[in-house]
């Protein structure tokens, strides 16, 4: 009897042909209910899931003493309980490297779409309301040669900054550790949070949910921000106080931001959705068909690779 697999949510297709050797249960496109997934976990030896899934002792239990792998289709992981995991002697992975040019590509999309008032004017024109052309109409901000923060220097921090200098933008970043090899390289100058939101023109988020960044960005730091300051997140959600940003929007403490994730998605803040100001993306950072046929084949092989009683490629230190 081949090992079951349960596959919370809808892959591509490159990942499901990787575990065509195993008893596979594919749940819907939307996501599953909490008593859903109970219930389908329940004989898992092997569990795919997304961002989207709460992977907590409960999970792991109802699959039963046989479940040896949960393989995230995700670079994050604050979804899973990685201590339950590891109590249980559960292998856990994720998939880093495979998007990370992907989501700076939407960071940067939404830095220049929330500088340039792109969504502003384009609900204007389609709503018919573009009579004419104007010297003072729809005035932004130039992005070119201006100061980049970003919080978070990792992978896609990093690339993030690669486009900044493309843009002839100085390059700032606060991390959890100085990365030497990157301020080398990009020419980028480390300070510490509080300076680097009162230089930086923007500020891009790159940093993992954990209970040390969750909130980080309240109504503190975006007092310290320039009031023609940009914000944008790709990282989590709740890394950035949603009801204090929206107050900042509006009354023009700060001038604009781009989100691609949300505190409780996929709710959004309903003060968010009023202000022209803010560009809002529905979470599409690693959303490409190429990147996401490589995160579905990671995960599958990490499944893959455990089952087989192999190492897996990424796992997930607790």
């Amino acid at each position: 009897m081949p090992d079951k697999i349960l596959v919370t949510r809808e892959i591509p297709d490159a990942g499901v042909r990787l575990l065509k050797d195993f008893e596979v249960c594919v749940l819907a496109e939307r996501p599953p209910t909490r008593d859903e997934l109970l219930e389908a976990a329940r004989g898992a030896s092997g569990i795919l899931s997304t961002a989207t899934e709460k992977m907590d002792g409960e999970v792991m239990d109802a699959a039963g003493e046989g479940l040896r792998i949960i393989a995230n289709m995700a670079v994050g992981y604050d979804n899973i309980d990685v201590e339950a995991a590891r109590e249980r002697d559960i292998v856990v992975t994720n998939t880093p490297g495979v998007l990370d040019e992907t989501t700076a590509d939407v960071a940067f999309m939404l830095m220049l779409a929330a500088a340039r008032r792109l969504g502003e004017g384009e609900r204007m024109l389609r709503a018919g309301r573009w009579e004419w052309w104007g010297p003072k109409q729809l005035r932004g901000l130039d992005v070119w040669g201006k100061k980049l923060g970003i919080l978070g220097l990792g992978r896609i921090g990093q690339a993030v900054a690669r486009r900044g200098k493309g843009f002839g933008m100085e390059v700032l970043y606060h991390s959890r550790s100085r990365k030497k090899d990157a301020e080398k390289e990009l020419g980028a100058r480390y300070l510490d949070l509080d300076d680097l939101l009162r230089e930086s023109d923007f500020v891009s988020i790159h940093t993992p949910l954990t209970d040390e960044t969750r909130h980080l960005i309240g109504e503190r730091e975006l007092d310290l921000l320039q009031e023609t300051a940009v914000l944008v997140n790709t990282s989590r959600g709740p890394v950035v106080d949603e009801a204090a940003l929206a107050d900042a929007l509006q009354n023009g403490r700060v001038f604009a931001a781009g989100f691609d994730v949300y505190e409780e998605e996929p709710k959004v803040h309903p003060k968010l959705l009023d202000l022209e100001n803010a560009v809002l993306a529905p979470h599409i950072g690693s959303a490409t068909v190429e990147t996401r046929d490589r995160m579905a084949a990671m995960a599958a092989e990490n499944l893959r690779a455990v089952l087989r009683g192999e190492e897996p490629k990424t796992p997930v230190e607790p």
